[in-house]
């Protein structure tokens, strides 16, 4: 079965890595962000602590991004348009995420915290994808 055509323009298979890329610059920047709240002691101790930190922001990703076409054809094409896609994509995942951590999982959605996700998710994101093609 094909993907409806509002999905079929925002996904295409060239895009497969970034998606993976996206995914991984999202769990290190949880992960050092965690790092400075928490102990690896308290981690190790807590193996699921890090799941609950990952799980709103990362099903705001896979909800957002698709959608907005982090991952479309226009993606996979020069940073010049890929970086803008996936900041714009970040934007309104990591407000799903916020919201999903202030009322579905443990967390809160304070305003310097949103506004250190949306920062840093930012820079992380199109960070690594400006240097996915500086370096491909």
């Amino acid at each position: 079965m094909d993907a409806p055509p509002f999905l079929a323009a925002r996904l295409d298979r060239g895009a497969a890595p970034f998606a993976v890329g996206d995914v991984i610059a999202l769990i290190l920047l949880l992960t050092v962000g965690t790092l400075n709240h928490q102990t690896v002691e308290f981690l190790t101790a807590n193996p699921l602590y890090l799941a609950g930190v990952f799980a709103p922001f990362l099903i705001g990703w896979v909800v957002v991004a698709p959608l907005v076409g982090a991952y479309s054809a226009g993606a996979v094409e020069t940073a010049k348009s890929s970086v803008p896609l996936v900041i714009r994509s970040w934007i309104p995942a990591a407000v799903v995420g916020l919201a999903l951590r202030a009322f579905v999982f443990r967390g809160g959605a304070e305003v310097t915290f949103a506004a250190v996700m949306l920062v840093l998710g930012s820079v992380a994101l199109g960070g690594w994808r400006a240097l996915y093609f500086r370096f491909r």
